[in-house]
């Protein structure tokens, strides 16, 4: 029986973090934003003013964007107000007609405020996980209460690795055959091999990330100089910019390797490319990842992957593109050499045909467009049903969230009374030309 066609939703995308800053959370709600769009969905993005940039900005294919006047408070993240932005962005639902709310990331407060307030206001909510979190520090155990909160009634979850997956079902306690394993994908059109391999006797290893404790940056300072002492004609080249990067400085000091170890510092986002092909290895020493896409623009570009068996990581790229370590400098130092070995086996433009084939944002719409679909099911629940569930999670927290809710329900309610649904204006959808930009939409 032939499956029936998907329904056209009206998705309203929320999170901090967006352009014009970059990471893994920008490009997934950037690529996925397009993709809907090409698959014929309306799509608004709201996040927070970044410097100048504030009010309503479009962007390729037609897509709109609401940058609020807020600014971030910490780490690119706004201040948690709850109630402060349930005025506009009931608003912005109202004026564009949103049949889902999809938020993205754990700690955009952003995200966590406008699920809530959307859910409370009827509308079909979902949200995705990109990180994995700890169970045993203090920061953990608040944003676990926190993910729980927010949760307990959003209509589906995805999140980007099945080892993601568990994180979240058993921070949140959400059910999960609520929750679907949708990875990310990479633009193949921007990340692709250089047309000639770099030549010559050496070796060149790359490295991109922030130097930071949790992306391994401590491990970095104890590989390079084994390494660099076992293989002669291996030189490092490292992008990223952190607290760590003094650490580097030292040893690279301490062991005369300025020779070997280029340290770039931050590499825009634009330039990423042209330091991977570089390259013949590209090396990741986190201690945890929820799904690297460093990997998977280093594979696209036709690098030899050598990583630390964590997190996700083991789910995202076949056998033959990756090795895999124990986050122990003595373990790294192996796959690096076992890497070494495999280089001439390796061929970039084939790797990069692969990724192409294996990680595409159009599969990545087409996949979270069958859980908008799933979530525009679930049924509507009265505000007793609700606070039932919030009333689970906890014995003193589970009556301070029924608190928040019943707050946030009369609040709303006040709203509607001093501006009614029917006296805020509907936008007219404005239908952009299927030629703009229609090599960047069908890349990947």
């Amino acid at each position: 029986m032939a499956d029936s066609p998907s329904q056209k939703h009206r998705v309203l995308m929320v999170s901090d973090f967006y352009y014009p800053n970059f990471g893994g959370v920008e490009n997934h709600v950037y690529y996925l934003s397009q993709c809907l769009l090409k698959l014929g969905h309306k799509v608004v993005v709201v996040t927070h003013a970044y410097g100048n940039r504030s009010g309503v900005r479009y962007m390729t294919g037609g897509l709109k964007v609401y940058y609020v006047p807020w600014r971030p408070f910490f780490n690119q993240s706004t201040f948690p107000t709850l109630y402060g932005v349930l005025p506009i962005i009931r608003t912005i639902l109202i004026r564009e007609r949103i049949t889902v709310v999809h938020g993205h990331q754990t700690f955009s407060t952003l995200c966590h405020d406008a699920l809530l307030n959307s859910r409370i206001m009827g509308y079909k909510v979902v949200f995705t996980d990109h990180s994995l979190h700890g169970f045993g520090d203090v920061g953990s155990i608040h944003m676990n209460k926190v993910m729980q909160f927010t949760l307990a009634d959003v209509s589906q979850a995805i999140c980007v690795s099945h080892t993601s997956k568990e994180n979240t079902v058993l921070r949140s306690g959400l059910a999960p055959e609520k929750v679907f394993v949708i990875p990310n994908a990479v633009d193949s059109a921007m990340f692709k091999p250089a047309l000639e391999r770099p030549s010559g006797s050496e070796i060149v290893i790359v490295v991109i990330s922030r130097l930071v404790y949790r992306k391994g940056a401590d491990l970095l300072v104890e590989v390079i100089p084994e390494v660099c002492r076992l293989h002669p004609n291996v030189r490092f080249i490292i992008g990223g910019d952190g607290p760590k990067r003094v650490r580097l400085e030292e040893m690279r000091e301490k062991h005369s390797l300025f020779d070997r170890v280029d340290l770039l510092g931050a590499v825009p986002h634009t330039q990423v490319r042209s330091v991977l092909i570089s390259g013949h290895i590209f090396l990741t020493c986190s201690l945890t990842e929820a799904f690297c896409m460093a990997i998977l623009e280093a594979a696209s570009c036709g690098l030899l992957t050598v990583s630390t068996r964590v997190g996700g990581v083991p789910e995202v790229l076949p056998d033959d593109m990756v090795v895999l370590a124990e986050p122990d400098p003595g373990d790294i130092v192996q796959a690096i050499q076992t890497a070494i070995s495999m280089l001439p086996k390796i061929d970039p433009q084939v790797m990069h045909n692969r990724m192409r084939e294996l990680y595409n944002w159009h599969d990545v719409a087409k996949r979270t467009e069958i859980v908008y679909d799933r979530a525009s099911k679930c049924p509507n629940q009265s505000l007793l049903e609700c606070l039932s569930r919030y009333l689970s999670c906890g014995a003193w927290a589970g009556k301070l969230f029924c608190l928040v809710m019943i707050l946030s329900f009369l609040f709303w309610h006040l709203l509607e009374l001093w501006q009614p649904a029917d006296d805020i204006e509907e936008v007219p959808d404005v239908t952009f030309s299927k030629n703009c930009d229609e090599e960047m939409l069908q890349k990947s």
